[in-house]
Order: structure tokens, then C-alpha cells, then sequence
């Protein structure tokens, strides 16, 4: 197995970080959060895995007994919301364009490659640069701020206005800018990236539109090294019954982009940089239930597992309550 950290609130509201070692699992004493734990690491000049294995050792932890009684949280945090950032990539794995390219491809002419097309065939060509290189950049797509974060097994909410809640499993990558403004990945996450694909259908413009949603992490962040070759599965759940499932391929042997080159193409940006603020970035996926005709309805539970995470990224769809008719009245002072 392997080596993970998860966060945890007890009933009292006391948090701690739990280190996750094959099956074996424990609290680590002396932090409360993921995120302090990595900034003590980061001043220390060590890793992150060596950071925690300094920490003293506390009690034994029941993983899935803490998981079904709603006690993890997401594996990253802020205090304040403003400063983590919820961003992503899409077309970045191998068969991705086709879902994609079948929303857009009415919108084209038949014999002219959609936008969707080319892109992916760029990323295809140029995407995985020799080490130190840049290559090609990928679509790149802004969620929201830490308040958009879903903690394991809430609920998914769509907007009211919302044409669409549909899942996106995706893996994400977690990091924390240093104090001088270098980026740090501490590790990988499960994530729901969640989006309105009917609106993304309608004009491939409404992208921006699809993608501001809230997201989900699974409850683990996997501080190993990643595996180039990870094959979970995805599925939907309605009324404890399945109606639909799919595998799910991930990691840079199933990826048109490098994960470097797909890391240096968002902290590209100064504003990225800012130290002190946490990122969390979704790498796509090429598996959508829509693409396959699946409408998901209130209630449905999405539910990814991909080894080596022991534990699921599993959330409910509920919409948010509003008029979606009723318009947001902006105040002159």
C-alpha cells in the first residue's frame, strides 16, 4: 500500500492529522492540519513524508469507521477560504477529446475539426516536453475558492440556475506556495471536479460558466510517489442501486500532458505564487457518465475508487434551494 494523510474532526470540533501507512493508520501528535504540518516542512527543508514520520505517534484510527461516521474532512484546507484556489486542466487524457468533441462537433461544420479537436491533438503532439522543457499548454479553467470545497461524503450542490450536475473523477494535485513564492506539491488527491455539462454543451464559450461548482476531494492525500498507471472506477448510484459504472484511467501513462508540463503552465503565473496560499488543481479525465447519455437526478451518489487510495471519493447530488428565474438586483451607492 501506501503512504497518505488525512484530516479529521472529532465530535468535540478538535482537529488532527492521521498518517495512513499501507492499512495501518494513526494520529500524528503535535499538528492539527495538513497544511501546517507541510509548512513546518517546508522550513525544516525536508519532506513531507519525514516531516510526519517525526511527528510522535498517537492512537490507532479506524479509517473507513471514521469515513462512515463523517468525521474526515478534506485532506487540504485554509483557514481562510480566500486563499485556496480550486483550478484545473480538461483535455489532458487520452480519449478525452472524444466525449468533448461529441458535445461540440453539431456546433462545427462536418468537415472542420472542432476547438475541442485541436486542442487535445496540440497536447497530443506537445504535451509531455523533455524534462525542463515547456510544451504545449493546456486548456486551463477556474472553480472557485477554498468555500467551493466539498468534505468527504457531503453533498454536491448545484446552483438552482443550474442546467446539469453531473460528476467529473479526476485526480487533483495539492500544493502550498512557500514563503518565497515556490510552489510545493504535497501530494495527490481523489476529486469529484463536478460540472453542468448541458450548459457546457449549449457554446463551448459557457465553459467558464460549467466549471464554477463546488468540488469534492477524497478523504486521502497520497504523499508517495504517484504511480504512472492508476485504474479505479467510477460509478453512480441511485436509490442503492448502480446505473452506471466505468473504469477510470488516470495517471501520465494515460495522459496526452506530463504532469509537470501541466503544473508549470498554471504557476506560470506570478499571481499563483502568492506565498502562503494553497492550491488545489484537477487533471482532467476522459470518463463522464453525460457522454454516455446519463442524466443524473437529486440523490444520485457519485462514487470513485482508484487504487492506491484506500477510501472512496463518494458524494451525493443535491440542488440548492432559489429562483433560478429571479435575477440578482445589483445596488447603485
Amino acid at each position: 500500500m501506501s503512504l497518505r494523510l488525512l484530516q479529521r474532526r472529532a465530535g468535540d470540533g478538535t482537529r488532527s492529522v492521521v498518517l495512513a501507512d499501507g492499512e495501518a493508520a494513526h494520529v500524528l501528535g503535535g499538528v492539527s492540519s495538513v497544511r501546517e504540518l507541510a509548512g513546518a516542512a517546508i522550513a525544516a527543508g525536508t519532506s513531507l513524508a519525514a516531516a510526519a514520520r517525526a511527528c510522535p505517534a498517537g492512537a490507532a484510527v479506524d479509517l473507513a469507521g471514521e469515513l462512515a461516521a463523517g468525521r474526515l474532512l478534506a485532506p487540504i484546507d485554509h483557514a481562510d477560504p480566500a486563499h485556496l484556489l480550486l483550478t484545473g486542466t480538461g483535455l489532458t487524457h487520452l480519449g478525452s477529446a472524444e466525449g468533448r468533441d461529441q458535445m461540440h462537433r453539431e456546433a462545427a461544420a462536418a468537415a472542420h475539426q472542432t476547438d475541442s479537436m485541436r486542442m487535445f491533438l496540440e497536447g497530443l503532439a506537445g504535451g509531455k516536453p523533455a524534462a525542463g522543457a515547456v510544451g504545449q499548454q493546456p486548456e486551463w479553467f477556474y472553480k472557485g475558492d477554498g468555500s467551493q470545497l466539498v468534505a468527504p461524503g457531503e453533498p454536491l450542490e448545484m446552483p438552482a440556475f443550474a442546467a446539469d450536475g453531473g460528476e467529473e473523477p479526476e485526480l487533483a494535485g495539492i500544493y502550498l506556495i512557500g514563503p518565497d513564492g515556490t510552489p510545493f506539491r504535497l501530494g495527490f488527491a481523489l476529486a469529484n471536479e463536478f460540472s453542468d455539462h448541458v450548459t457546457e454543451r449549449h457554446n463551448y464559450l459557457w465553459l467558464a460558466h460549467s466549471k464554477l461548482r463546488q468540488a469534492a476531494l477524497g478523504p486521502e492525500l497520497l504523499i508517495d510517489a504517484l504511480p504512472d498507471d492508476l485504474c479505479g472506477t467510477s460509478r453512480i448510484l441511485r436509490d442503492g442501486a448502480v446505473i452506471w459504472e466505468k473504469p477510470f484511467l488516470t495517471g501520465e501513462a494515460n495522459m496526452s500532458h506530463t504532469i509537470a508540463n501541466l503544473e508549470h503552465h498554471h504557476f506560470k503565473y506570478d499571481l499563483f505564487r502568492r506565498p502562503g496560499d494553497v492550491h488545489v488543481h484537477f487533471f482532467g479525465t476522459a470518463t463522464l457518465s453525460f457522454t454516455d447519455g446519463v442524466r443524473t437526478a437529486v440523490g444520485d451518489v457519485f462514487e470513485l475508487t482508484v487504487p492506491p487510495f484506500a477510501l472512496p471519493c463518494r458524494n451525493p447530488l443535491r440542488r440548492a434551494a432559489g429562483d433560478a428565474a429571479r435575477a440578482v438586483t445589483v445596488k447603485a451607492l
